[in-house]
């Protein structure tokens, strides 16, 4: 049970909030995170997936964003290596946008910018001699290879908080802000639930953590003047069914100057995008449009052989992302460093969050936490770049994981124990326990989805529907027909409704 007074209220369960929790309860701060809907149930999980510097600005001569990005990609491999891990990227050459010479000055500078430990260096490969020629149309024969990695997106924002409730958090999902009131001394806040209830709690400092809501949320809760103002860029992503069978992504150079990325994307598909778009109208009320979708195809289509249009997408997703408005006419321009504010003036400590990578989210919230405990009186140290790994992330190695898994628990399909081993690591145990076959595990759902994994998701990762479990715990929903996935909510329906489930996710 959450208490009514905190040193910290966070306001928003994206990965910036998520990050901040964890930073301040970690450094002994008793802290609440009030998220209106699930964790990451927006821009967190609309993302490209990627934990990258951005090879690409590199030309808008962002070099102190791609080098602190840089830097947080080998952190973040070391922290979390079951959802984070390396992956090699293919970029096609095409000399009339971009010349050899300055694609392999900026590859130089991408190996050598943030300090690269573990990943391999980039070098130039010709496509009749690599395995990631063969889906290419034949005019491309030759390109080059880099390194980034690859990132369950919502997955990160889930560990974050699980992490931060370790260290004694509370964090309310489904709970929106209806009104937050600042005095001298501290903040009072009114709260209302998703079945209408409303109650107050009070906290030395807030932090605005809102996303794309941000603005809005000090217009209209805090009621405070400003002079801040967002852009929101609309990224889209399609999915489609896998267009090579190797392990390699592709980064596709446009001739509008942007750039598109192609990611083997779970196991038998390929995740193509992302557009950038201008948002005009609501943050929650997002879609992909048409023309869109027909951009992404032909995008894909300039380089690879097998054509795909709209009948093809199986899935498809898209996101805002709160930029920060630095004037720039071209959304794709737009600067995607953050900036943090921290306002003093009025009374209670508070701290804005405008902008931000999913990249450099825990770079973020250390500064946001450096900044804030100091007015909390708190003056512990940063400690999340110091070896401490999230939730699950224990194990440096998980083959060696899976390994172990097949052991104790042949009867698993080796499929199923990949994607479990590598969502949730050494939490794994937790999910499977001493089961020893397939029907130890309850329900079956559908796909590789048993009654346990759901039970963990709903008592530990603060899953309550099933698109939380589909479509940001896992994506299981690109695998479970209607029928199952109705069967799947009308189980968790049941099982909240179990007085004693009520508030059990910790």
């Amino acid at each position: 049970m959450c208490n009514e007074i905190y040193d910290l209220i966070v306001i928003g369960g994206g990965i910036n909030g998520a990050g901040i929790a964890r930073d301040a309860a970690g450094r002994g701060l008793s802290v609440l995170v009030v998220e209106a809907d699930d964790l990451a149930s927006h821009t967190s999980s609309a993302s490209t997936k990627l934990i990258h510097g951005g090879l690409r600005y590199l030309e808008q001569y962002e070099f102190k964003l791609v080098a602190k990005a840089l830097s947080e990609r080998e952190i973040l491999l070391k922290a979390a290596p079951h959802i984070i891990w390396p992956m090699r990227f293919i970029l096609p050459h095409q000399k009339h946008l971009r010349p050899a010479w300055m694609i392999r000055t900026g590859l130089f500078m991408y190996d050598h910018l943030g300090g690269r430990q573990t990943l391999a260096g980039s070098h130039g490969i010709k496509f009749a001699d690599h395995p990631a020629g063969t889906p290419l149309k034949p005019e491309f024969t030759k390109g080059f290879v880099y390194s980034d990695a690859w990132v369950q997106d919502a997955r990160l924002v889930v560990l974050n908080c699980m992490d931060a409730a370790s260290r004694g958090a509370c964090i309310m999902t489904r709970t929106r802000a209806e009104a937050a009131v600042r005095g001298t001394e501290g903040w009072t806040v009114t709260l209302r639930t998703a079945e209408g209830d409303t109650f107050q709690v009070a906290a030395r400092g807030l932090v605005n953590a809102a996303g794309p809501w941000a603005v809005r949320f000090l217009d209209e809760v805090a009621s405070l003047e400003h002079q801040y103002s967002l852009r929101l860029i609309k990224g889209s992503h399609i999915v489609v069914n896998k267009l090579f069978n190797h392990n390699y992504a592709y980064i596709f150079q446009q001739p509008d100057g942007r750039i598109v990325f192609a990611i083997p994307y779970e196991r038998d598909f390929t995740l193509i995008g992302t557009t950038d778009v201008e948002h005009e109208g609501a943050p929650g009320n997002i879609a992909i449009e048409e023309d869109e979708v027909g951009y992404l195809c032909e995008s894909a289509n300039r380089y690879f052989e097998q054509p795909i249009g709209p009948d093809d997408v199986v899935w498809n997703y898209s996101g805002v992302r709160p930029l920060l408005d630095d004037r720039e006419d071209n959304a794709s321009e737009i600067t995607r460093d953050y900036r943090i504010q921290l306002d003093t003036s009025g009374g209670a400590v508070l701290l804005n969050v405008f902008g931000g990578k999913l990249t450099t989210y825990r770079r973020l919230a250390e500064d946001a936490v450096d900044q804030l405990a100091p007015e909390l009186g708190n003056q512990e140290k940063a400690w999340t770049g110091k070896g401490h790994p999230l939730p699950g992330g224990e194990e440096a190695k998980p083959q060696h994981l899976f390994e172990s898994l097949q052991a104790s628990h042949p009867f698993i399909p080796l499929g199923m124990a990949n994607r479990m081993v590598f969502n949730y690591g050494t939490r794994v145990t937790n999910i499977v326990g001493d089961a020893k076959s397939l029907d130890d595990l309850g329900e079956h759902f559908g796909a590789d989805l048993y009654a346990a994994e759901v039970d963990y998701l709903r008592d530990h990762e603060w899953a309550r529907t099933a698109e939380d479990v589909l479509w940001r715990r896992s994506k299981l929903g690109l695998r479970l027909d209607e029928s199952e996935q109705r069967r799947l909510a009308d189980y968790l329906d049941r099982s909240l409704a179990e007085p004693t489930r009520a508030g059990s996710a910790t």
